[in-house]
């Protein structure tokens, strides 16, 4: 099976909506676990990787083109 990409500050479709009515979420947090916020209601949630992995769908919303807050010289 394939691994998943994806990056610190996508927003990703994940398989499940959350009870607020919402199933995009925004990766926060990278590692062994993973941290994501809600983008309806702002509720964060830590998965293990592999358990995020298999409940993502796709990402939505790309970090790197969404904007340029982490681009150096950009204020």
């Amino acid at each position: 099976m394939q691994r998943k990409v994806f990056n610190l500050g996508d927003i990703v479709e994940m398989k499940k909506p959350h009870p607020c009515g919402t199933n995009a979420w925004k990766v926060i947090r990278m590692g062994m676990d993973i941290r994501m916020k809600c983008t309806g209601c702002g509720h964060s949630v830590l998965l293990p990787r592999s358990r995020f992995e298999k409940r993502m769908k796709r990402v939505l919303v790309s970090a790197e083109s969404s904007g340029d807050e982490n681009r150096p010289g950009s204020l």
